[in-house]
């Protein structure tokens, strides 16, 4: 075995955000590099790129570094640019839904930055599976057209993106999934007996109505009305059920407090005693095993809902964005309710309907993760064949 490391720098990844989702995008990648790595029998040094959060990293390993990333490493010579020149590649997966000008210029331009400096530095760029556009600015579509035709791979991971990354003219992009499909967890030892374990996902992010407090989501329905309507339902019906509320961005302090499920799923259980908090996690794959052992799920954290129908759990995912129509209904699973469209009475009819015929959602769900892995298995086999040239050289 050759003893020269594979460099591997990892972008828009996070070993310790709030939000468990980027989490579950990174913990899974790195699964991913190390499959390839051992199948290759050869070791790897990857670097990840990492805003300063306050979470002890759930990343680590010996050939794991964590850097810390802010505006000044991304201006300086000496700072990401260097580190990109020293790589054998540059894997970007964009936190998931970044690469769009939804959520403001100042994002974007930062991804465009670092997508720059890495072409800059004549590294491979592999945008791994994500959400590309909407883009509705000018100036947007042409930067991403740009950085998208120099990329070693473009990979999307729902049907929608993959039609808007070939209407900006990449026409080599691949039709993947989600990587969180592969995020590891603890499976949960069998149950006989006891309540039926019935998980809902409350988002701080729409209790408190977006980022501005305006719905700049432009939800069509009372959230919190429905997640209260959806608690009572569940904790009077006949079945028994145990309600969990789950939270998948928890944050304590800082500038994302406003997004903070976990001190919104606190308020729900002091208004409704007898449900179940969920523990604050410490990673995306706590998490996950959490889920794993509920009967019954729904949520507006994606992936919350990925973590739920990755490990066998019927769910009913619960979108603000078309970024869960894209991802579920390209495998096939059909099950989303969409918070901008349709009313909180037709979204609550939905879910008490999907709990009745939990079974048949499972098997649905069950089919559509083989669909989901098996598209994802594209993007693997891609970033294989570009790791093992590198690695012959």
């Amino acid at each position: 075995m050759s003893q020269t490391p594979v460099k591997i720098c990892l972008i828009m990844h996070s070993t310790r955000s709030d939000n468990l989702g980027v989490g579950a995008l990174t913990v899974s990648e790195i699964e991913i590099i190390r499959g390839i790595a051992r199948d290759l029998d050869r070791p790897i040094a990857i670097t990840v790129m990492d805003w300063q959060d306050a979470r002890t990293p759930y990343v680590s390993g010996p050939d794991v570094t964590v850097i810390d990333l802010d505006g000044a490493m991304m201006r300086s010579p000496k700072g990401f640019f260097a580190i990109a020149r020293r790589a054998d590649l540059v894997i970007d997966i964009g936190a998931g839904d970044s690469f769009a000008d939804i959520y403001g210029t100042g994002r974007l331009r930062r991804m465009f930055l670092l997508k720059a400096l890495t072409h800059l530095a004549g590294t491979p760029l592999v945008m791994a599976p994500q959400t590309i556009g909407p883009f509705t600015r000018r100036t947007s579509r042409l930067a991403a057209r740009v950085t998208m035709h120099r990329s070693a791979i473009v990979a999307a991971r729902d049907a929608m993106s993959t039609q808007a990354a070939r209407d900006l003219g990449c026409d080599t992009v691949i039709e993947a999934s989600d990587v969180a499909l592969r995020l590891p967890y603890t499976r949960p030892a069998p149950r006989t007996g006891g309540p039926v374990k019935v998980g809902i996902n409350v988002s701080g992010l729409l209790v408190g109505g977006g980022y501005t407090g305006q719905n700049e989501f432009g939800l069509k329905m009372d959230y919190p009305g429905l997640i209260r309507d959806l608690i009572q339902h569940f904790q009077s019906h006949p079945d028994g059920c145990e309600v969990h509320l789950v939270s998948h961005v928890i944050v304590r302090t800082g500038r994302m407090a406003g997004e903070d499920d976990f001190g919104a799923s606190t308020r729900l259980v002091e208004e409704f005693p007898g449900t179940v908090l969920a523990p604050a996690f410490a990673s995306p794959s706590e998490a996950k095993s959490y889920i794993a052992d509920l009967d019954f799920f729904m949520g507006a954290r994606m992936h919350a809902c990925i973590a739920a129908f990755s490990s066998g759990v019927p769910v009913i995912p619960m979108a603000y964005s078309r970024k869960f129509a894209g991802l579920f209904g390209t495998i096939g699973y059909d099950r989303t309710v969409d918070c901008t469209t349709q009313s909180a009475d037709t979204i609550r009819e939905a879910i008490i309907a999907g709990y009745e015929n939990r079974l048949a959602i499972k098997a649905e769900a069950d089919a559509a993760l083989v669909r989901g892995l098996t598209k994802l298995q594209v993007y693997e086999d891609a970033l294989r064949s570009l790791i093992t040239r590198k690695a012959e050289h």
